[in-house]
């Protein structure tokens, strides 16, 4: 590896060649399916953008912006207000609240929704509640809101997504000087002037961070804006292909989706610039937390467990009631098999994504030149990039190669290789590994950081070739970051949704899809086990984040 300017230098340009031609193409590799979208939305079978103007296109269109304006407002409201009480104030639960309001993370948002449609609807717990006290009879005689609509869908979804703005926020808040604080409530300002004049403006980088990966995830969803009635650009996409068989107009479709990428990707790039130039204070901001005493405690209380009661207590108490009329059919072959499936791809998957991160880590670590940031770059997209617009641009050039494969047997040999890659688990395997790359290589690179050039000097002058030092000396140090780089990602390949949709083969259910197609069978009390096995691994990296968020004043 490439060493300090201030260290002497081994040979090791081959190497450093070898890492930044694997980098470049894996970074092309993740490349493929957004070029194949764009080369699919300009020259399709058949043009029917006049046909999507005039028609399905603005609904979509609208509904996406209402959706993501709704989320982004209330993630932005409940994220921001719940880390500054857990991190700048005193009150009854604070210290379990500040873990707690990471626990909805845990709930994918199509097992939230399906659990909320059917709380909310008439034939639900609620309402039947409601007309056995009220004594009434029918529809007619009272008003409930309509719970499968964009506002019940914002409603949801932000209590689920909220944790994203939490997370930046309060790490931010945690940085800041207390001092500016202390200046600005000398000068006469109050809690909340202090708050709104000083703090929220240096944490603003760090929120729209946190917004615009919570507007990431809203752009990913097909399943809960289903259950709710929202045909958003990413549902339409779905079944403007596999309900109605039209490639052309879901590349299309898919086209647009992809600008809404780009601008989120855009605004959250240019956020983490803003927040890299503000400096860290060395002075814990839990110092100074500030006691709220009496009704002031108990109301922020309140306001930091509504959203965790809301976004996880309730829907997984849905799920265990549920799940216990059904304890004796739990364990069916169908879910056995899901689970199997589930945890085959997502093990495999994470050592794909392990060794694709470690390339690209180790990449950046021997050259930081224009050309290594630029694959670096092209290679940490897909995490922004929504599953059914990477079903369609991984399965094309699947299919293609599939195809090209089979024509050059038949002609040559006549013999029928049929699909090679399309259709199989690999189409999902690199369909996941594009997708959660960055999440790798994000854990690797940090983890790298703490292998100094002095100790790959120190042991090249023992006479340790590259490869042993990589092995004896870096990986050693690199097993936590290892470690919670692979929980990370197998976690997020068992949620995965949309992509596995796409491209699973025939036949065959991940815990995901069982949840999905149990649930639009109505088969709640069915889907519930499956759907309790996603909750129970997303737990995983709510405990990895406890420990990182931890501040010092928690023991």
């Amino acid at each position: 590896m490439a060493l300090s300017s201030t260290s002497p230098k081994f040979k090791t340009s081959r190497a450093d060649t070898w890492l930044a031609l694997g980098a470049g193409v894996i970074a092309l590799t993740i490349a493929l399916p957004i070029l194949t979208i764009v080369f699919l939305s300009f020259t399709p079978n058949e043009n029917i953008w006049p046909h999507l103007l005039r028609t399905v296109l603005p609904g979509y269109v609208w509904r996406t912006l209402g959706l993501l304006a709704g989320v982004g407002f209330l993630t932005f409201i409940i994220g921001t207000s719940t880390a500054w009480l857990v991190t700048m104030r005193e009150f009854p639960l604070r210290r379990i609240l500040q873990w707690a309001c990471l626990m909805p993370l845990a709930m994918p948002t199509y097992i939230v929704s399906y659990t909320y449609v059917d709380f909310l609807n008439y034939a639900g717990p609620l309402q039947s509640w409601l007309r056995g006290v009220a004594g009434w009879t029918s529809p007619q005689d009272y008003y409930f809101p309509e719970t499968r609509s964009l506002t019940g869908a914002i409603l949801v979804l932000s209590m689920v997504l909220y944790p994203y703005v939490f997370m930046t926020a309060q790490a931010s808040f945690l940085r800041q000087p207390t001092s500016q604080l202390d200046v600005a409530r000398t000068l006469g300002k109050s809690p909340w002037g202090a708050f709104f004049s000083v703090a929220l403006p240096q944490a603003r980088p760090a929120i729209v961070v946190g917004v615009s990966l919570a507007l990431m995830e809203c752009l990913n969803d097909i399943a809960a804006v289903g259950f709710f009635g929202v045909r958003t650009l990413t549902l339409g996409i779905y079944t403007t292909w596999l309900g109605e068989g039209n490639l052309g107009g879901a590349a299309q479709l898919a086209g647009v989706l992809l600008l809404f990428v780009f601008l989120l990707l855009w605004i959250e790039r240019r956020a983490r610039r803003q927040q890299a130039q503000l400096p860290a204070s060395r002075h814990h901001s839990a110092a100074r937390r500030s006691v709220l005493a009496g009704w002031h405690g108990i109301l922020a209380m309140l306001a930091c467990f509504l959203p965790v009661f809301l976004g996880f207590i309730l829907p997984g108490l849905i799920l265990l009631r549920f799940a216990a009329k059904r304890l004796g059919s739990v364990f069916t072959a169908e879910y056995l098999a899901a689970v199997w499936h589930s945890f085959i791809l997502a093990l495999a998957a994470s050592l794909v994504v392990i060794v694709l991160g470690l390339i690209l880590a180790y990449a950046h670590r021997s050259s930081r030149g224009k050309w290594v940031n630029i694959t670096l770059r092209l290679a940490s997209i897909g995490y922004a990039i929504p599953g059914t617009v990477l079903g369609i641009g991984v399965l094309i050039p699947l299919a293609y190669f599939d195809n090209s494969v089979d024509t050059f047997m038949r002609n040559s040999f006549g013999i029928s290789t049929g699909l090679l890659l399309s259709g199989t688990i690999a189409a999902i395997i690199f369909a996941y590994a594009i997708r959660f790359l960055a999440i790798s290589f994000g854990s690797l690179e940090s983890g790298l950081e703490k292998v100094t050039p002095n100790l790959s000097f120190a042991a090249r002058t023992l006479g340790r070739t590259p490869f042993r030092t990589v092995m004896e000396i870096h990986l050693p140090i690199l097993r936590p970051a290892l470690i919670t780089a692979a929980l990370l990602v197998f976690v997020d390949c068992m949620k995965e949704l949309p992509a596995t949709l796409i491209l699973r083969p025939f036949d065959f259910d991940t815990l995901a899809t069982l949840v999905f197609t149990l649930a639009s069978l109505d088969q709640l009390e069915e889907s519930a086990a499956p759907a309790l096995s996603i909750v129970a691994a997303g737990l995983i990296p709510i405990i990895l984040l406890t420990r990182n968020l931890r501040d010092p004043g928690t023991h």
